[in-house]
Order: structure tokens, then C-alpha cells, then sequence
């Protein structure tokens, strides 16, 4: 079933940064529109000041409509909803243009009401509807950005995604096929471990995340596969210093680089090891890793870079440049850490 497409083709003008934003343009365009009536009349301060606030009032005004019926406005196709839009800071530029016009007339005894006072409310609707039109058209491309981006990155996330589960597949299947003639009951029980895994992983998601206590069901769920081929030789320490329900990650981020610590730091040494799977917040940023043992004779990791890339990519496709992914080749270790910004799930 295909998910509705949400809306928000306008932005949410009540943030404090939007006013700000809303107030300083607004200041720039009454400087501009001064200094172009320098042209034809002396610049004057007094000028600037009317000017100015006759400009603020009409865009912080429109900018608190615009806020008021955003969810409404939303709701229409976006050609229309523009059209509102416009139609909204028209009249509202229009009323306040009468209202000036009337407090000028009053303060002036009905001096400042010249004989051309209709074509200076023209001229402010006029601009107000070429400057309220190329603000929505700004809108609009950048929500066609915006929805480009988001099915570039949903198309990126599946390639990289699909890359990933047939290498754990078949190495799930080998050790399966080890154990059906040595130990049939485990066999059947690594079967069911990896269904379950795989029905977790399978499953359904728009955006392929999970929290980081399902990615670590799913690594507890291979490494359990792994010690029926391995015994005692693989030992697992879980130490996870954070909530991870509050912790998203793109899925099956872990699980290869664990199979990858498992095949290439605890499979050559003949005593086995341990595999520390640690996890901790550092000030607005979550910290992952994955330390294996590194043997005697050295061990080669290039097995390790596809794991590494396809992790760094799809983590930088929804936290940005922000995203560290590092791997530390020790005389007596090997360890990948994953640093990158934690809070709300990204969209």
C-alpha cells in the first residue's frame, strides 16, 4: 500500500528563527524601495521609518495568517495553495495600504491625499504580489528538492541495503550446512534463529531504521548462529552505557561488523576471543563500536571495507557530514567505531 504523500509545501512561520527571517527581509526591501525613491526625491529618514513599518506590518501580519491557516492551506494541491497565499498577503497589503493612507490623510488634515493616492495602493499590491509569488515559487522548488532528495536517499538506502543481506545471507547458510549432519537439533535451531532474524530484518520499514536495541536482538541472534559453529572459541561482551530504544540507526549497521570481527579476529586464533560490542552517549553524540582480538600473524580486513562504506553511506545520507566512521588496526586489536549525532529519528 502506498503511503500518503504528506504536505508541507509551506513552512511553519511561527518559529522564532522564520520572524526573524520575516523581519529582517522585510527591513531590506523597505532600505531598497527608500533608496529607489531616492531617484525622484530626497532621501529622508522619515521616509525610511514609514516605510519601514508600514512593511513590517504587512509581513509580519501576513507571515501570522500564513502560520494560522497553514495546516488548512496545506491541504490544497500546492498550485492552489500558493495561489491563497498570494491572495492572503494581497489583501492583507491592500487593507493596511487603506488604513496608512486613512492615518495619513487625518495627521495631515487630508493634505497627504493627493490626487494619485490610488495608484500608490495599486503600486504596494502589485509588489506585494510579485514579491508574494516569488516567495512561493522559492517554496515550491524547494519541496521539490526536498522530495527528490528523500527518494534519492529511500533509492540509495535499498541498493546499499541489498548489497548487505545476501552476504549474510549465504554466510548464515554455510554454517547452517556445517551443522546438519554434525548436530541436526542445532541445525534446526540456527534455522529458526536466522528466520526470526530474517523476518525482523525483512520487515517492512519506509526509511530502514530501527533502534538500537533491535539492532542488537539481531546481532545476538547471529552471534548465537555463530557459537554453534565456533563453541566456547567465541565469547560476546555487550556493553551498552545508553537507552537503546532512544537510539535509531539505519538497519543491519552492527550485524556485518560483527560477522566481519567474528571471521576475521576470533576464527584465525585457534584459543578464540572476545568480541566487545560497546555503545555510550558522549555529550550529543552517540558512540558504537566493535573490537575484535587481532592475531599474531596479522589478519586481512579488506573483507571489512564494503561493510564500512555501505555503514558510512547510508549514515551520511540521513545524518550528513557530521558522521565518523573510523577502524583502528592495533598490534593487538582491531576495532570500528561509529560516532554520529544523536536525538529525534531523522525524516
Amino acid at each position: 500500500m502506498t503511503e500518503p504523500r504528506a504536505n508541507v509545501f509551506l513552512p511553519n512561520l511561527c518559529t522564532t528563527r522564520a520572524v526573524l527571517v520575516v523581519v529582517v527581509v522585510s527591513e531590506l526591501m523597505a532600505i531598497v524601495i527608500t533608496l529607489v525613491a531616492g531617484y525622484f526625491e530626497p532621501f529622508g529618514i522619515e521616509r525610511l521609518a514609514l516605510t519601514s513599518l508600514f512593511i513590517q506590518w504587512v509581513g509580519l501580519t501576513s507571515a501570522g495568517l500564513v502560520c494560522h491557516l497553514r495546516d488548512r492551506l496545506n491541504r490544497l494541491p500546492s498550485a492552489w495553495s500558493a495561489l491563497a497565499v498570494v491572495g492572503l498577503v494581497v489583501l492583507d497589503t491592500l487593507v493596511f495600504s487603506l488604513l496608512a493612507r486613512g492615518l495619513l490623510g487625518w495627521a495631515s488634515d487630508g493634505a497627504a491625499v493627493g490626487a494619485l493616492w490610488h495608484w500608490d495602493i495599486l503600486s504596494n499590491v502589485l509588489i506585494a504580489a510579485i514579491v508574494a509569488g516569488l516567495i512561493m515559487r522559492y517554496f515550491y522548488v524547494q519541496e521539490q528538492l526536498r522530495l527528490k532528495e528523500r527518494a534519492e536517499l529511500r533509492s540509495r538506502i535499498q541498493a546499499l541495503q541489498s548489497r548487505i543481506r545476501p552476504h549474510f545471507l549465504f554466510n548464515s547458510m554455510n554454517i547452517i550446512a556445517s551443522l546438519v549432519r554434525v548436530d541436526p537439533d542445532a541445525a534446526e535451531q540456527a534455522v529458526e534463529d536466522l528466520s526470526r532474524l530474517f523476518r525482523a530484518s525483512l520487515r517492512d520499514s519506509s526509511d530502514h531504521q530501527v533502534t538500537l536495541a533491535e539492532e542488537l536482538s539481531l546481532c545476538e541472534r547471529y552471534a548465537r548462529i555463530e557459537s554453534l559453529r565456533l563453541g566456547e572459541r567465541l565469547r560476546v561482551e555487550w556493553r551498552v552505557d545508553l537507552d537503546p530504544e532512544n537510539v535509531f540507526l539505519p538497519l543491519l549497521t552492527l550485524q556485518p561488523l560483527l560477522e566481519n570481527a567474528i571471521y576475521h579476529g576470533i576464527q584465525p586464533l585457534a584459543e578464540g576471543g572476545v568480541v566487545t560490542v560497546h555503545a555510550r552517549q558522549e555529550g550529543a553524540r552517540v558512540m558504537i563500536g566493535v573490537r575484535n582480538p587481532r592475531p599474531d600473524h596479522g589478519s586481512d580486513h579488506r573483507g571489512n571495507r564494503m561493510a564500512l562504506d555501505n555503514i558510512r553511506h547510508r549514515l551520511e545520507a540521513l545524518y550528513g557530514a557530521a558522521v565518523r566512521v573510523e577502524a583502528m588496526d592495533e598490534q593487538q586489536y582491531y576495532e570500528v567505531r561509529i560516532s554520529y549525532p544523536s536525538g529525534e529519528r531523522p525524516g
